[in-house]
């Protein structure tokens, strides 16, 4: 059992421990105050301000190692029971280091990317030591848009769950639309439609698209994929469906599909007839009595 002198200098030296942490914490508070007020650039702000976090959390490290390492042999007897317990208790906390460290160094995803979590898709806002911060889209919400919910998850979930980053080494989908057309419309002129508004659209898009996948399969054993707008054609009971596949980049895929929906509409419009869409009637019967 420790002796009362030992407990003494054990308290003296947390309480002289815990006024220097006491002091970073304060200057780390006031360093982050004047860069948030000083810096206008929202990425250098970012940046300097998590740079001074860090090196405050370093700051104390090194002074828990400097204040116990005088009596580190004794701080290792009052700790050695507790250590298990300790260690069980803090078992997420040191999970979730693991998975900044994972972050960090593996590139899973960094600030600004878009991202899906145990199915919360959002924007990366903040990487912390702990958790990461998304600004959270859909839910009750359709497409890629904010909903304006802040989520933060753990870090350690990178060890248990798949990590989705639609902004990393290929910032591109594919994607698809769908039109129904009624039988007896001139096929080769539908697809024309569609063809000259993917070219007019989307010319930009995969012109980066390629450049991005071609380093891409250079850096992985990856296929190369078709690139260029796709027009496909299927037949069921009730019409012709055309299906344009196309590459777009992921923060622009609504406004996309939009621009694309209202130039194909405006185009079937000016065929003079030769191309019409396709829908489902149903016709209600009153019942005989």
């Amino acid at each position: 059992m420790l002796n009362t002198q030992l407990w003494t200098e054990l308290a003296i030296k947390l309480g002289q421990i815990m006024a220097a942490i006491a002091l970073v914490l304060f200057l780390v508070h006031l360093l982050r105050q004047y860069f948030s007020q000083q810096i206008e650039d929202a990425d250098i702000r970012y940046r300097a301000r998590k740079v001074v976090t860090l090196s405050g959390v370093l700051l104390v490290f090194l002074v828990l190692i400097a204040g116990f390492s005088s009596n580190l042999s004794n701080l290792t007897l009052a700790l050695g029971a507790a250590s298990a317990g300790i260690a069980f208790a803090l078992q997420e906390v040191i999970a979730s280091f693991a998975g900044w460290l994972a972050l960090v160094l593996g590139g899973f995803y960094r600030v600004g990317d878009r991202v899906e979590l145990g199915g919360i898709k959002g924007d990366v806002i903040d990487i912390s030591i702990l958790r990461t911060t998304l600004m959270e889209m859909g839910s009750w919400v359709d497409g890629d848009l904010y909903n304006g919910r802040i989520v933060r998850v753990a870090n350690s979930f990178v060890f248990k769950e798949p990590v989705f980053n639609y902004s990393g080494e290929f910032p591109f989908l594919w994607d698809e639309l769908t039109l129904p057309i009624h039988y007896g419309s001139d096929r080769a002129l539908t697809r024309q439609l569609i063809e000259q508004v993917a070219l007019e659209e989307l010319s930009d898009y995969t012109q980066e698209a390629q450049k991005t996948w071609k380093q891409l399969v250079r850096s992985y054993r990856i296929e190369d994929a078709r690139i260029l707008p796709l027009v496909t054609m299927t037949a069921n009971d009730n019409w012709l469906t055309f299906t344009l596949r196309y590459v777009v980049n992921h923060r622009h895929r609504r406004i996309v599909k939009d621009r694309l929906f209202t130039r194909l509409l405006d185009s079937i419009e000016s065929s003079e007839g030769k191309v019409r869409l396709a829908s489902t009637t149903l016709e209600l019967v009153k019942p005989l009595d």
